[in-house]
């Protein structure tokens, strides 16, 4: 596409927006609410999760376990898939088949695979949203999301700005080291710039917005729920102790204070027993964990974690989704198959698409995906085969009934049976009968087909 300067009106894109108030922020990493009452987590130094890409990799994916299985979930099904051609005949699906131009996908950069490529693409996808990719230096690069703007402009009017409905993406600069770093910005052209975003921002028309965002809040509560663990079996594994020293003297209070928490505190000191002198008056606070059923509390936001990533809790590992008849083989059949189904067709597909920005698509197909040897589908391979035992069954039976052989194959492999061409010789089965006669004793000689 060629840049018209003179009528184009650059417009840069925004990364990033906030979706929740830093008060909140705040007070979901110091607080959290189960039964009506509010816990409150003291002592504890956390820092907020930005609703960006430094932010959800520094706080979300690299210290919260459950975000990183998620994403290690999505990303090894993923990364099982190869890309081929597919082709395309009368708006119907046909064969895959692969060309050397499949090259730059299967080796994107030196020591890397098409599984490696893949991890990228979802890794990227997830934290920030958008995942950049260029072929200018061979193969497919990767370029850094948040390092990344997008460029809008227009052909039609020269005042365009974001939203219009004429405005399109005329570029991509790409910020080495980031927007102050300090070095000189490349630019590249729409064509040298694949851009996957498989779940739209609604406040942007390019770019997309990362899953994580939604659930920064349970992230926050699940980090405060595991350092409240943490808290509860430093201080000696049990509830919080009020415990009051009946003296005047403050110094000397002070020195109870600090006697009482060496001899008490500190997971070194837990089950030991406590000896209180006349005017020491101990009473346990709060709950333990088994009266505000923390398992549940922290299982409930694991599990609406794993919901926003997509990932069934079976799959992942979580604790609810290990109970019960969840481990029985049937539930991680279906569990698969729907993680499958709604999660990793598309995204291979949403790839697909993505990458044939950049790379060459022969006349008539199509760059697609191609899971057949993906050992997680065994259950749809089984299917499939049983599919292609009664598509074998079907071409004899349509060639049986005077069809030419290559059209019934052609007809049956593409679901289009408008493809079927007839030889114009009839089934046997479609032959008249013979018709009584005197002359050979009510038996008719056999009709010769002309």
């Amino acid at each position: 596409m060629r840049l018209l300067p003179a009528i184009r009106r650059k417009q840069e894109v925004e990364r990033s927006d906030p979706l929740v108030s830093l008060e909140e922020w705040a007070a979901a990493w110091t607080q959290f609410a189960y039964n009506g009452s509010v816990y409150t987590v003291t002592g504890q130094s956390q820092e907020e999760i930005a609703p960006n890409f430094t932010g959800i990799a520094q706080l979300a994916y690299k210290t919260d376990s459950v975000v990183f299985a998620c994403v290690t979930v999505r990303q090894l099904l993923l990364s099982e898939a190869r890309f081929a051609f597919r082709e395309r005949r009368n708006g119907r699906p046909g064969n895959l088949f692969t060309t050397a131009a499949l090259a730059q996908l299967e080796a994107p950069w030196p020591g890397a695979t098409t599984g490696d490529l893949i991890s990228r693409m979802e890794l990227d996808a997830s934290l920030a949203g958008n995942w950049f990719g260029t072929n200018r230096y061979g193969g497919v690069r990767t370029l850094r999301p948040d390092w990344v703007t997008l460029v809008v402009g227009s052909n039609e009017n020269e005042d365009a700005a974001l939203g219009d409905p004429d405005a399109e993406v005329i570029g991509y600069v790409y910020r080495p080291g980031g927007p102050g770093g300090g070095r000189d910005p490349v630019v590249f052209l729409p064509d040298e710039v694949a851009h996957y975003a498989p779940h739209p921002d609604p406040m942007a028309q390019f770019r997309g917005v990362s899953w994580i965002t939604s659930v920064i809040r349970e992230i926050m509560a699940d980090k405060a729920a595991t350092d409240h663990k943490l808290s509860f079996f430093e201080n000696a594994a049990t509830p919080n102790l009020f415990v009051k020293f009946d003296t005047p003297d403050l110094d000397a209070y002070k020195g109870y204070v600090r006697k009482w928490r060496d001899d008490h505190e500190g997971a070194g000191n837990a089950y030991r027993t406590v000896f209180g002198a006349a005017g020491v008056d101990v009473k346990p606070i709060g709950m333990d964990f088994k009266q505000m059923d923390f398992k549940v509390t922290q299982g409930a936001g694991e599990t609406r974690i794993a919901a926003a990533a997509r990932t069934p809790p079976v799959l992942v590992g979580l604790s609810e989704g290990l109970q019960g008849s969840s481990l029985n083989a049937g539930n991680f059949e279906a569990s698969m198959k729907s993680f499958t189904d709604m999660f990793a067709r598309p995204e291979w597909r949403n790839m697909a698409g993505s990458l044939a920005r950049i790379v060459p698509v022969p006349p008539g197909a199509e760059l697609w995906y191609d899971d057949r040897d993906i050992p997680a589908l065994r259950e749809d391979i089984r299917k499939a085969g049983e599919r292609q035992q009664a598509d074998t069954t079907s071409i004899s039976t349509l060639i049986m009934a005077g069809f030419t052989p290559e059209s019934v194959v052609d007809a049956v492999t593409s679901g289009d049976l408008n493809r079927l061409v007839h030889t114009g010789l009839p089934s046997v089965q479609l032959q008249p009968g013979p018709a009584a006669s005197p002359a050979t004793n009510g038996a008719k000689p056999a009709p010769v087909p002309a």
